[in-house]
């Protein structure tokens, strides 16, 4: 079992090193290691059936379709233009702006690649026309967006319902919410000492006329996240009947009430969204069948004694589980990172009395930094594709905000009121 286990965990490691895709390197190894083990062959693929024959992913292509609606019929424009009508009269404004869309455009499209690529490539060239830096507006962007991994509606707050066993998702999307707003604020409180330090420009003066046109105009958009959220949380709708809501609200307001694009368009709409779907759900597949390999081989309970075996303190295993997340979270895809971790780590970390909820959260963030660090992070390079700048010049510019978001994570992990308040007040 050891030498096996060391098989499965070294062939991945590897083939990740050699920079086969993620989604390769999990069916590769898991392959290897059925064959030294002598087991059917069928036995991987029945196990990624399994994985994604689970009616409550259903949500996941659901969330995905009205991001990616929603991302294309205007509506980052007019979050924009409501951001700007908020905060754009502070110091720094665009850059306030740009962070303050990226929590309004995220409880939209749940992603944080989607975030960067919609609001990116408005906000960058605009902050660099008004006299930002080009690796500051570019690292502001893809900070500000990892906010679309906790604030709702999430597609990978579902999926780390399915891989915890099937927690609340109506907890865990208001688990997400308060962190989510305290990133973002946390984001802006650097931004205004940075744009104070550079003498960053002032964009306009607060109109209050204009903030409540910019409202009008930006609140059907707006209306999708609480179709899901007071749909969700109220016990309307599950998650997946709030999905497909939110689909058809998407759809309806994007083509037939704000009409920026034209019907002809859907259909490539569609196929992005597929794209993505099929990328999502193959790692699903892939992930359980190395999931289940690992469970055979009994690695969860090896890691579980050895943490524990370390230290039963709850500050310093929540500690040694942060690093491991960043760790992974930078090497891996978020999808996989959630699907393959969370049977390994949760347990660990409900035995030292963290709740599930809290748990996740705290998961999320961390993977959501990975999202932005090399050598795998999409969002970066997403950014440097926008910007023309380098992943090297973007990675240095990043570190101050990688401070910041860090510290945020130290508050979410030590304080949990911070996440449990709202699904304890609202969802006891």
């Amino acid at each position: 079992m050891t030498i096996a286990a060391i098989i499965l965990i070294g062939t991945f490691f590897f083939s990740i090193l050699i920079e086969v895709p993620i989604v390769y390197a999990l069916g590769i190894s898991s392959i290897i290691t059925t064959i030294y083990l002598g087991l059917p062959l069928e036995t991987i693929v029945q196990n990624m059936v399994k994985g994604i024959n689970v009616f409550a992913l259903l949500a996941v292509p659901f969330f995905i379709l009205a991001g990616e609606i929603m991302g294309a019929g205007g509506i980052a424009t007019k979050l924009i233009n409501l951001a700007r009508a908020l905060v754009g009269w502070m110091r720094g404004g665009l850059a306030m702006v740009n962070i303050l869309a990226s929590t309004f455009f995220g409880g939209i499209s749940g992603s944080s690649t989607a975030d960067t690529s919609a609001l990116g490539s408005i906000l960058i060239p605009s902050m660099k026309k008004e006299g930002y830096d080009g690796e500051f507006s570019t690292s502001i962007t893809m900070a500000s967006s990892v906010q679309a991994i906790l604030i709702p509606p999430s597609h990978n707050v579902i999926i780390y319902s399915f891989a915890a066993g099937g927690l609340s998702v109506g907890r865990l999307f208001l688990g997400g919410l308060v962190p989510g707003v305290l990133l973002g604020i946390a984001l802006m409180i650097y931004t205004y000492f940075i744009s104070v330090k550079r003498n960053y420009p002032v964009s306009d003066k607060f109109d209050f006329k204009k903030a409540i046109i910019s409202f009008g105009d930006a609140f059907l958009g707006l209306v999708t996240v609480l179709i899901v959220v007071v749909g969700v949380v109220g016990g309307i709708f599950t998650a997946t009947e709030a999905a497909a809501a939110a689909c058809v609200y998407a759809f309806i307001i994007t083509f037939f009430v704000y009409r920026e694009i034209s019907i002809k368009e859907f259909p490539g709409i569609l196929m992005k969204a597929i794209k993505t779907t099929s990328i999502i759900m193959v790692l699903i597949g892939t992930s359980s069948a190395f999931g289940w390999l690992l469970a055979y081989l009994r690695g969860p309970k090896l890691i579980y004694d050895i943490i524990l075996g370390v230290s039963t303190n709850k500050a310093v295993v929540l500690l040694i589980i942060n690093i491991i997340l960043l760790f992974l979270g930078m090497i891996m895809d978020m999808s996989a990172d959630i699907l393959i971790s969370t049977p390994v780590f949760l347990p660990i970390a409900m035995a030292v009395g963290i709740d599930p909820i809290h748990f996740g959260i705290i998961m999320m963030l961390n993977l959501g930094i990975g999202l932005i660090t090399p050598p795998v992070g999409p969002t970066l390079f997403i950014g440097s594709s926008i910007s023309g700048i380098s992943i090297e010049k973007l990675s240095m510019s990043m570190i101050p905000l990688f401070i910041v978001m860090v510290v945020t994570l130290i508050f979410i992990t030590y304080i949990p009121g911070i996440v449990m308040l709202l699904p304890n007040l609202l969802i006891p």
